[in-house]
């Protein structure tokens, strides 16, 4: 049965829809008879049956165009950003038009960043295809490029119309792919939602295996905690910095091996455990709690080793972080069981520790 749930606030609202048969004509048509056309944009890594289901089921109700770029971190550039925006005035898009998303995150970034720029804003439809983009970027309204600076260092926040998530083509994901996606839904565990903490102990074999009834559980618990987040939180001035648990040190590995070495979720999974551990050396958690969370990423296959990484090797990507506030870096740290906090105030040497040990 479809599980619903609305994130943003007030003319921002929109409807996520989470079912087996998401993408279907009675979620995607009453969104689309209000539009005369539509651009899909997908990438040569998507599944082609969902993108040849979402152009036919358009096809009933708008003019429909296409847009296929290379799979990978290197599509979400400003050439590729320009190209988008001068097909779209190419073939007379205008402010009553729509943009659908199907994909990853990489997709779903350069679509909702040319939806909030073109016209200075066209409306937008997330249909993400993997589990990462399911649970983490398609829904609170954060779009991006990448510029030679850093990653995601040039973008918008934009709302989409609705986000529809189709659990079907998760089948299709490669198994190192899908392992990944699931870093963000223990993180959604870890900082607020006990009840998925839970789940996520208890059901790690049925998890992994992609049971039916329990990824639906999984994927709505995840993005119920994060549109809670998001809806007090729109534009990253407060709490919505809890998300980025784990993310300090998994944004400086990912860095660190030039996005090439290791995938975002698995960079993640070893920022959250290396978080974990500043969180006992801060004195924040026990040692049976920490444990806990070791056993909870082991359960789920995560290389959670970081001998490779020197701290000094490290640090600049660290210091470059989005969470640094005049001059400070601010930590997501864990405070207790299901609840992060953010703070300046620790010892930097028990960022080094915690490599180590």
């Amino acid at each position: 049965m479809a599980k619903e749930i609305f994130a943003g606030k007030k003319n921002s609202k929109y409807k996520i829809i989470i079912s087996g048969s998401a993408v279907s004509k009675k979620n995607i048509g009453p969104i689309l008879k209000e539009h005369r056309k539509v651009l899909i944009i997908s990438d040569n890594g998507v599944p082609l049956d969902i993108t040849k289901k979402v152009k036919s089921i358009s096809k009933n109700f708008c003019k429909v165009f296409s847009i296929t770029l290379i799979k990978g971190e290197q599509s979400k550039s400003i050439q590729n950003f320009q190209k988008i925006l001068n097909f779209l005035a190419e073939n007379n898009f205008d402010r009553t038009d729509i943009i659908i998303a199907v994909g990853g995150g990489v997709v779903g970034d350069i679509s909702g960043y040319v939806a909030s720029s073109y016209l200075r804003g066209i409306q937008l439809i997330q249909i993400p295809t993997t589990l990462l983009a399911q649970v983490d970027s398609s829904v609170g309204g954060k779009t991006a490029i990448n510029i030679s600076a850093g990653k995601n260092l040039v973008g918008a926040f934009y709302n989409p119309k609705a986000v529809l998530i189709d659990t079907s083509v998760l089948k299709s994901l490669p198994e190192r792919e899908y392992k990944a996606g699931l870093a963000e839904v223990v993180k959604y565990g870890l900082i607020k939602n006990k009840y998925l903490f839970s789940l996520l102990i208890k059901n790690p074999q049925k998890v992994i295996l992609m049971n039916k009834n329990i990824i639906e559980d999984v994927i709505f618990e995840s993005i119920k905690t994060k549109a809670e987040i998001v809806s007090k939180d729109e534009r990253e001035n407060g709490i919505r910095a809890l998300l980025n648990f784990g993310h300090t040190f998994g944004h400086a590995i990912e860095a660190h091996g030039k996005y090439k070495k290791i995938l975002h979720g698995e960079a993640v999974a070893k920022g959250m455990f290396i978080a974990s551990k500043i969180s006992y050396l801060e004195g924040h958690i026990s040692q049976k709690y920490l444990n806990t969370i070791k056993d909870l990423l082991d359960a789920y296959k995560f290389d959670l080793s970081v001998s490779q990484y020197q701290y000094k090797d490290l640090k600049p990507f660290i210091f470059r972080d989005k969470k640094i506030r005049s001059g400070k870096l601010n930590l997501v740290l864990l405070g207790g069981p299901s609840k992060a906090i953010i703070t300046s105030s620790f010892d930097s040497n028990n960022l080094k520790k915690s490599l180590t040990f």
